[in-house]
């Protein structure tokens, strides 16, 4: 049987997608296939990287793409907004996709502050969205 997949959907796809990919590739990666995308994709933050690489968890291999990546190419189970903005904006109709959740979280790129704090907001979403993602597949919401 093949892998269900999942779409994790933010604005940038640069810090809070990136994160729940890596996550749920983490926690999960044997019976479900991880994806993020962003509406204006911008890159992976650098800050995201460390923060990740903090906890052991290597995404030097993730890239930062848009929705045009998959809509249409690819069928996914289950699409999850990881911010407001996406959850407003991202197509309503996804084709091939039972269940579409909305996981909010600040954006940690657009905290403004020193660099030490803002290094602390990406740990701070880090934290949020892996304590989310551990939940959602120990118990999952199916």
């Amino acid at each position: 049987m093949s892998k269900q997949r999942v779409l994790f959907l933010c604005t940038g796809n640069s810090a809070r997608s990136q994160m729940a990919e890596a996550f749920l590739r983490k926690y999960a990666g044997n019976t479900l296939e991880a994806h993020s995308a962003g509406l204006e994709p911008k890159g992976v933050n650098p800050l995201t990287a460390q923060v990740m690489h903090e906890v052991g968890v290597d995404i030097s291999r993730q890239t930062s793409k848009g929705i045009e990546t998959y809509l249409g190419k690819m069928l996914f189970q289950y699409l999850v907004t990881v911010c407001d903005d996406a959850d407003k904006n991202c197509p309503t109709i996804w084709p091939g996709v039972n269940i579409r959740l909305h996981w909010s979280f600040e954006d940690p790129a657009r905290f403004e502050g020193t660099e030490a704090e803002k290094l602390a907001k990406f740990r701070e979403v880090r934290d949020q969205i892996e304590k989310k993602v551990k939940e959602w597949v120990i118990v999952p919401v199916r």
